[in-house]
């Protein structure tokens, strides 16, 4: 039996989208856990500020700039991972990415290639580029970020709703093929977090209204909210869990 902690002294994780918003959070979690956390993502400015700030609370993070949904950034990114860390441990795959869309049917191509390049191709590349190191190292967590969206259709959501979706499937299929490898996937699906991301909604006091009066504990999702579930899906704690969707709403999908 593992030890019943969350401790991640000694583990090894990797935070895609991890400069900002529910990314940040999550690596400093599992930093003052004891991990020693990677981060990536498209701006290096944002990574350069993000670093300057976990140093400030005493994590020393590596960054790298890469784009999630290109295979040869994957590639290059874990790639040192590897030679930083020796091993990986965890993946929690964070970016993400929404252009609010009045109707999927008019939405063009490239939009509907951009949304779902982020969110689900990936997804996917960085859990095959992170499997290969957890296959040597003996097993892991790959802890995908979905949302409510996944399951209830909502007003600019569209495509967004159609990736995460995807998403999960994803998560409950390769779940299943990993299972002998010691690998546990899982999903963590909130619905609003009080992120810059989702600024648009709840920055709009009338559109927060509405939302909140959907959810039955009567407020949004502060970050906070949803970094105790990832983290119980990052430790031993969750070692027989897989495949599985955690949702962190308030109730709204009750």
């Amino acid at each position: 039996m593992s030890e019943m902690s969350l401790d991640l002294t000694g583990k090894a994780a990797v935070v895609t989208g991890g400069s900002r918003g529910l990314g940040m959070g999550i690596v400093t979690a599992m930093a003052e856990k004891g991990a020693r956390v990677a981060i990536c993502g498209r701006k290096q400015e944002n990574l350069d500020q993000a670093v300057q700030t976990f140093r400030e609370q005493g994590h020393d993070v590596m960054a790298m700039a890469a784009n999630v949904g290109d295979s040869a950034h994957m590639g290059e990114f874990f790639k040192a991972v590897e030679e930083r860390f020796g091993r990986l441990d965890i993946l929690v795959n964070n970016v993400g990415m929404n252009i609010l869309t009045a109707s999927v049917a008019e939405a063009g191509e490239g939009l509907w290639d951009k949304i779902i390049q982020t969110n689900l191709k990936g997804t996917f590349l960085a859990s095959c580029e992170a499997v290969k190191l957890m296959k040597a190292s003996g097993g892991g967590k790959i802890i995908n970020i979905t949302s409510t969206a996944a399951k209830k259709a909502a007003p600019g959501m569209g495509i967004y709703s159609v990736a995460k979706a995807a998403v999960e499937m994803l998560t409950q299929v390769m779940a299943v093929e990993l299972a002998q490898q010691n690998i546990q996937v899982n999903a963590v699906a909130p619905s609003m977090v009080r992120t810059k991301f989702s600024q648009p909604f709840w920055s709009d006091e009338g559109m927060l209204k509405q939302i909140t009066a959907t959810i039955p504990m009567g407020r949004i999702a502060e970050v906070e909210d949803v970094v105790g579930a990832v983290l119980f899906l990052a430790s031993g704690l969750s070692d027989f869990v897989t495949g599985e969707r955690l949702t962190v709403d308030g109730g709204s999908l009750a």
